[in-house]
């Protein structure tokens, strides 16, 4: 009997301090919102970047990756981010602005060229408007630098000057005189010389040269240079463009499937919490 009766104490103890059920909800919902509220950190950065003399923001979203400055190489027509990566892999989903940058052939859209220090990582465009294009770059752990090359720095980009040709100053032609001539004794028939009509110099018509780059050449300070840079599918090796070894991109997984599994992995934690609570709280009964 004794011995049943510190059973039966121990067990009213044990069920003293098991929570209620109503604790265990407010558990699951603490749980839930933490698991909201660590997703929504993760999201919208804003650094910014100076473009001769004019600052512009950039929204970027690090996927164990941080960034820690943002600064434009006009020769390349280029920007440059300081990262640092501690997931492996990183993903970095960077919004260009096309009044700061933008990648475009012939008046359509062309891929922007992205280089991981030196080296092409996994990348692909998974947002474009008209205002901007979002880009997002699998960054293996360890990257210190990622590069994205455009083809022209959008509101920064000055016309080239266009050749003026000088009009050349007509200069006045002097018309022949006929001289006439002094009247002898004797009358002789004078003769008429023939006036000879004087062409006046035409000037010409300067028509306006266009500017236009063609196939492997781009336009650079006025003039048409040999385009260095490697296209879409190519690395630069030794010097030399090379086709890039075709591997299987894997898309970023957008803000809402992160979101959603968070939610899920909030309520199955919650879930277990309750039932393994549940389960101890049922033993403890049945002893009694």
């Amino acid at each position: 009997m004794k011995k049943r009766s510190s059973m039966n104490i121990e067990s009213e103890r044990v069920g003293k301090n098991m929570p209620s059920l109503r604790s265990l909800v407010i558990i699951s919902i603490g749980l839930i919102v933490v698991a909201i509220l660590t997703s929504a950190f993760v999201y919208a950065e804003t650094a910014s970047v100076s473009v001769d003399g004019k600052s512009y923001d950039i929204q970027y979203v690090g996927n164990g990756v941080t960034v820690s400055g943002i600064s434009a190489d006009t020769d390349f027509v280029s920007l440059i981010l300081s990262v640092n990566v501690s997931g492996s892999p990183g993903t970095l989903e960077v919004t260009l602005d096309r009044n700061l940058i933008d990648s475009t052939f012939q008046g359509n859209d062309d891929d922007f060229i992205v280089l991981a220090d030196g080296d092409e990582p996994k990348h692909t465009e998974i947002q474009t408007n008209t205002q901007s294009r979002t880009l997002s770059i699998e960054l293996p752990a360890g990257t210190e630098e990622v590069e994205i090359i455009g083809s022209v720095f959008g509101s920064t980009e000055t016309p080239t000057e266009e050749p003026t040709t000088e009009t050349p100053t007509e200069t006045p032609t002097e018309e022949p005189t006929t001289e006439t001539p002094t009247e002898t004794p004797t009358e002789t028939p004078t003769a008429e010389k023939p006036t000879v009509p004087v062409e006046k110099p035409t000037t010409p018509t300067s028509e306006k040269p266009k500017v236009e780059c063609g196939l492997g050449t781009i336009l650079k300070d006025g003039a048409c240079v040999l385009d260095e840079r490697c296209g879409p599918g190519t690395i630069l090796k030794d010097g030399v463009c090379v086709a890039e070894p075709v591997t299987e991109s894997v898309p970023a997984k957008p803000f809402g499937t992160q979101l959603v599994i968070a939610l899920v992995g909030s309520f199955v934690i919650a879930g277990t919490i309750g039932v393994v609570l549940a389960l101890m709280s049922k033993a403890s009964k049945s002893k009694n």
